[in-house]
């Protein structure tokens, strides 16, 4: 199975928001462009922790990372997670 490329991941993300804000902006609905923003800010960082660990699982993205440094990595994000 190919793996999609972040960039091109998040590039989808901003372009589906973008549009949407821009309709918004076009109607005038400012309140609908502040929920658009907010959303895509929580959604672009979720997207972010799950393509972190999807690349820290992922082995052929980086095949002379060992098991316990990908452990690390997720043991790291499960700790800021729970951060408040």
């Amino acid at each position: 199975m190919s793996v999609r490329a972040r960039t091109r991941i998040l590039s989808n993300l901003e372009n589906i928001y973008r549009d949407a804000f821009e309709r918004a902006k076009s109607a005038g609905d400012r309140t609908r462009m502040l929920d658009l923003d907010a959303a895509f800010q929580r959604e672009q960082l979720m997207l972010e922790v799950l393509l972190d660990i999807r690349d820290a699982l992922h082995p052929s993205e980086s095949p002379t990372r060992a098991a316990l440094d990908r452990l690390q990595v997720l043991r790291k994000l499960a700790t800021t997670r729970r951060s408040p």
